[in-house]
């Protein structure tokens, strides 16, 4: 038997290290009395980097448990611009008594790392760990630089991370033009068994909002014609029973073209919403980056079922279009009314174009180890970091390749119950790393 390659090892070491990483609650419910923070997971990071050399930047970014950790890996020619590899190590809560294994556990099972942040994103930081060990071990030098960043805080919004990093610390980026992070990379099965690895080239804009409405308080058993209650669920029904306009975005274009390419299908504007569909599981995803979304999340209101409360309160989770951004307010603002007041915390859309030689690295990469596979640009329903670090002039890509079993719902275990990474997924995305560092 023949002794495993060095990327084999670095491979099996990422299996493991994602595991470890998943073992290290990292929980972030955005309230600073109940999140856990990121400290501990930073330190186990800072501390397999130095173990094999780096000299790195151990970064508090908001009180005693909100940490980042930054490695530069000097490549052969500095004088490029650098690449930014990017990976949070915040994860959203999770219930134990609804999973099959413990949420925390990092479980290696029937095939799988199970547990939270197994896809998001504990296994693209797992695998970067350890291409960045595997690098400084055996004296691998790069094309050009590379920013290993781990950060904090993107489950909130990065306002701990990579914001915070971005307004303060822009000098760790120093030099970076392109940057990879996740939700992007997997694959999905198409007809005859084609296998197409979508590449993040674009993200809907984000708008957490909160709703308000005051009215007039009282007793329950009484005639309130000024209940707050009732017309904050009145506006909140509207809106989230509202479909916004179909908009069809550049990349999203290019997207269902290269299904057509590789499929036959048609994706006829008057139906796209049921062709769309043909496309399986994914299509929740794909689906969402047809139009804007508002979707209702929490409703707060009141103390005491006998009391008719002054204030009631709603949170929704907008998503945007780039480019749709007026409208959108346009819209809101008839939908809901004069009457509720309205905060909210934005972050920008992100768009690229599918191009030039970083792609060609990409593709080439995936192609390598599964030839015959297509790669394809796709809208990413929900948001990363690329957001701020898109205003340091950095093109950004979500590239965090997995090679996926054709019957996994991958979509639905992004802050899903059962989480879990395939661990073959794994060895594959860092071999594709390894390939595309080299060579980008």
């Amino acid at each position: 038997m023949s002794e495993p390659s060095l990327i084999d090892t670095a491979a099996e070491e990422a299996v493991e290290l994602t595991s470890e990483l998943i073992r290290i609650d990292t929980t972030n419910t955005g309230d600073p009395a109940t999140l856990v923070g990121e400290r501990a997971a930073a330190e186990f990071v800072a501390e397999k980097l130095t173990e094999v050399g780096y000299d790195i930047e151990y970064v508090e970014s908001g009180g005693a448990n909100r940490h980042n950790v930054v490695a530069r890996l000097a490549g052969a020619d500095s004088g490029r611009g650098a690449l930014l590899i990017h990976g949070h190590l915040d994860v959203v809560p999770a219930d134990p008594s609804e999973w099959s294994v413990h949420p925390f556990s990092g479980a290696i099972q029937d095939g799988y790392v199970w547990g939270r942040g197994a896809v998001d994103m504990k296994d693209m930081v797992g695998m970067t760990l350890a291409i960045a060990r595997h690098y400084k071990r055996n004296g691998i030098v790069p094309p050009r630089d590379l920013i290993f960043a781990f950060l904090a805080d993107e489950e909130a919004g990065g306002k701990f991370g990579a914001q915070w990093l971005v307004e303060h610390r822009p000098d760790l980026f120093e030099g970076a033009t392109e940057a990879i992070s996740e939700v992007g990379g997997f694959s999905i099965t198409l007809r005859d068994n084609v296998r197409a690895y979508l590449i993040e080239t674009a993200e809907k804009g984000i708008r957490w909002m909160k709703l308000r409405v005051r009215g007039t308080a009282g007793h329950g058993s009484m005639i309130h014609r000024d209940n707050a209650v009732t017309k904050l669920s009145e506006a909140v029904a509207r809106l989230g029973n509202h479909q916004f306009p179909l908009v069809l975005t550049d990349s999203v274009r290019e997207f269902l073209a290269g299904v057509t390419e590789i499929t036959g299908w048609d994706f006829p504007e008057d139906d796209l919403d049921g062709a769309v569909a043909k496309l399986g599981n994914i299509s929740r995803m794909i689906g969402a980056t047809l139009r804007d979304t508002a979707n209702p999340t929490m409703l707060t209101a009141g103390y005491k079922s006998n009391v008719i409360p002054s204030v009631a309160e709603a949170a929704v989770d907008c998503r945007i279009l780039p480019g749709r951004l007026a409208a959108f307010n346009r819209e809101l603002d008839e939908i809901l009314g004069p009457d509720i007041e309205k905060e909210w915390m934005e972050l920008p859309p992100v768009e690229t174009t599918f191009d030039g030689a970083l792609v060609d690295a990409m593709s080439a990469a995936v192609i390598a180890e599964d030839p015959g596979a297509k790669t394809l640009p796709y809208m990413l329903s929900g948001g990363t970091d690329a957001k701020s670090f898109q205003s340091l002039g950095i093109r950004n890509f979500g590239f965090a390749p997995l090679k996926l079993p054709a019957d996994l719902d991958f979509s639905a275990l992004f802050h899903g119950v059962d989480e879990r990474v395939p661990v073959d997924a794994l060895r594959f995305g860092t071999r594709v790393l390894d390939r595309f560092l080299r060579s980008s």
